[in-house]
């Protein structure tokens, strides 16, 4: 019946929501590149069939647009403690195993289920939904294999956590077409396998394939070092759009920051911002790649994760807002040079950047005026905002020393050479 299947698809919703927050808050502390820059995918995904479950339930309510969690708020109390694993490697195990297995399951069993004529509207989307789910296990299940081979010593209590945590989720009877029970989740078994109440990653993990360092090219901390232009210019712009790896931490802990203040249009479009900024980093992974580039042969830094995070989730936000709009302007300049170049790889990449930020910008300004207007005491308006995160940038690139400085220029000197030999190769 009608009230019936828009109580199935609330607690859905509900615990869809649960786990985007969940892997939002874990993208910093994920060191892979690979991993860091898929996961924003799958939450994307998560936030598509979120967003769809929402209005389905509220045209089957209408003309109420009330979401409470009533009898599933003990099944939700136990997605939320996705967000609580002992480690990374138990984060992902547990998304390749316990929760997205779940949904797939509980999707499957609607669409058998489903009066495909009463219900149409729905059936699209959940659909969708199992196709996202099943590729999302796929590859989820080779993360966690790669990440507990690094890891031996993490895979028996990241295995203890799965089991533990998918007790609990049976013990409230499980994510299924039912109403769950109203049993309380029993939080002391998950404390003996590792529970740790989650924080934000004070410092950004990285992928150990790559050069570690904070400033990723030497133009950052040293103004007399050219941007370049040519192929200096190609190679900058691969670098820079790899190196946004800071813009997808930075977005995923503002959606899990702000997300239940803020409401879920704005999870929704800032599980949007996530996965461009993802895309922009594969975008200059992979030209990289493509151009005959490793790993260690590439910076990733992290100094604007480090000049927000001290200040809080508002100006790890804010740092987003503040260089969508202060370099939105050159995109295009980029692009066009990039064609004179003949380079239509990243010509095409930088038009969809642009493309990208103008939404990311409109976000930006959205988002951090109504953090202003709940919080008028402690958000200042939008351009003090921006001159703070000008200034906290200022204030981190005066901690270079003179050792990173040497460091970076030696690496992009490296990178600049090789470049002009693989273009005369290719002569």
């Amino acid at each position: 019946m009608r009230l019936d299947t828009a109580s199935i698809l609330k607690r859905f919703f509900f615990c869809e929501q649960a786990l985007i927050l969940a892997e939002a808050g874990w993208l910093a502390s994920i060191p892979q590149f690979d991993i860091k820059t898929l996961v924003p995918r799958f939450l994307w995904e998560d936030a598509m069939v979120g967003n769809a479950l929402r209005e389905r339930v509220f045209e089957l309510h209408y003309p109420s647009r009330l979401m409470i969690l009533g009898d599933d708020s003990a099944l939700i109390s136990v997605m939320q403690q996705a967000i609580n694993a002992p480690s990374a490697e138990a984060f992902i195990l547990s998304l390749a195993k316990v929760f997205k297995p779940a949904f797939l399951k509980a999707y499957q069993q609607y669409l058998d289920e489903v009066d495909e004529i009463a219900d149409g509207p729905s059936l699209r989307f959940m659909r969708s939904a199992v196709e996202d789910k099943t590729l999302q296990i796929s590859i989820l299940d080779q993360f966690a294999s790669e990440m507990l081979t690094m890891a031996p010593e993490k895979r028996e209590q990241a295995e203890q956590w799965c089991a533990t945590i998918a007790a609990q989720l049976e013990a409230v009877g499980g994510l299924t077409l039912m109403t769950p029970n109203t049993t309380t989740p029993d939080l002391s078994a998950l404390d003996k396998v590792g529970r740790t109440p989650f924080v934000l990653a004070e410092l950004p993990a990285r992928d150990a394939r790559f050069f570690q360092c904070r400033f990723y090219w030497p133009d950052v901390v040293d103004p007399n070092f050219p941007y370049g232009e040519g192929m200096e210019l190609q190679l900058r712009s691969a670098i820079s759009h790899i190196n946004e790896v800071w813009a997808v931490e930075a977005a995923g802990a503002g959606l899990h920051a702000f997300s239940e203040e803020l409401g879920w249009e704005f999870t929704f479009e800032a599980a949007r911002w996530c996965y461009d900024e993802a895309r922009h980093a594969r975008m200059g992974w992979d030209r990289l790649q493509r151009w005959g580039f490793a790993p260690a042969e590439i910076p990733l830094g992290r100094y604007i994760y480090d000049s927000g995070r001290p200040h809080g989730a508002l100006y790890l936000l804010a740092m987003l807002a503040y260089f969508e709009t202060k370099n939105i302007g050159k995109k295009n300049q980029r692009a066009r040079a990039f064609a004179e170049y003949q380079d239509s790889t990243s010509q095409h990449d930088m038009e969809f950047d642009w493309a990208d930020e103008t939404i990311h910008a409109s976000y930006g300004a959205k988002w951090l005026e109504a953090l202003r207007t709940a919080r008028p005491d402690d958000v200042p308006d939008f351009d003090e905002i921006r001159k703070r995160c000008n200034q906290y940038v200022a204030d981190m690139v005066t901690t270079c020393t003179e050792q990173e400085r040497d460091a970076i220029r030696v690496v992009a000197n490296a990178l600049k050479h090789k470049a002009e030999q693989l273009a005369s190769a290719n002569n």
